[in-house]
């Protein structure tokens, strides 16, 4: 069955998106040249994504070109906020950007150590932090929180499962954010989070297939095959099982 001219014009805004996103501010023609679309098709996202107030024009080409063809494309930053919590046995660490990745605050706190009369709730103090960071970003529109953990997704739920060696609190984290947030949030595994990063820009961009491996507390992977992250039926694609690393650490 054909795709629908909608669902067409949103593959197509997500193409463009993506592009302006990696790439920086790009002209009309760079657009049209980098997607392969017609030029009167980018001249309508280009258009549906200003009236979105995803994207405006931040400047032009060259000092030597003026006019319509000149005019460059940008997102705009502050349209949302992202946040993103790296989640770690004792202490959890909360970084917030705009939507091009520019850092507006960030944080780390030990958790699960607290001093008071009572037991610590690492769940609350992990949340708190977020909060806390999102304010000092003054990030109004919260659209997302990622967090990476160790341990196993389940493919079916999306959520961490019980893995041995690894707090329980983890479990509980991404259930309190959602009910705490006006925002959705995702969890996965770090590996797995390291490895699309390595794609996207560091040493595995350009790669399709590829592993990288993970040297911590314990030893795991992530495998990326003909261009796609390979959970597993499990979510366990790549994990060794963390087995432990001989001495008190990694030189």
């Amino acid at each position: 069955m054909p795709a629908s001219s909608m669902t067409v014009r949103a593959v197509n805004d997500r193409i463009a998106l993506d592009l302006l996103q990696g790439q920086g501010p790009l002209t009309a023609g760079q657009l049209k040249t980098l997607t392969g679309l017609s030029r009167p098709s980018v001249a309508d996202l280009v258009e549906r994504l200003q009236t979105a107030g995803l994207v405006r024009v931040v400047g032009e080409a060259g000092a030597e070109r003026r006019g319509p063809n000149a005019r460059l494309y940008g997102i705009v930053a502050d349209r949302a906020h992202l946040a993103a919590l790296d989640v770690r046995t004792g202490s959890v660490s909360v970084v917030v950007t705009d939507l091009v990745g520019a850092v507006l605050a960030e944080a780390t706190l030990p958790v699960g150590h607290g001093a008071g009369p009572g037991p610590a709730d690492p769940v609350a103090e992990a949340a708190a932090l977020l909060e806390r960071t999102v304010r000092e970003a003054s990030a109004a529109r919260l659209h997302s929180v990622g967090v990476g953990a160790p341990g196993l997704i389940d493919p079916a739920t999306g959520e961490l499962r019980g893995t041995s060696g690894l707090p329980a609190w983890h479990r509980s984290l991404v259930g309190a954010l959602q009910q705490r947030l006006p925002a959705t949030v995702l969890v996965e595994n770090e590996t797995n989070l390291a490895a699309l990063a390595e794609q996207r820009s560091g040493a595995a961009r350009g790669l399709d297939t590829f592993v990288l491996l993970w040297l911590g507390h314990g030893v795991g992977a992530a495998l990326v095959l003909e261009g796609k992250l390979r959970r597993g039926a499990s979510g366990g694609a790549g994990e060794v099982g963390f087995p432990p690393v001989p001495g008190d650490g990694l030189p």
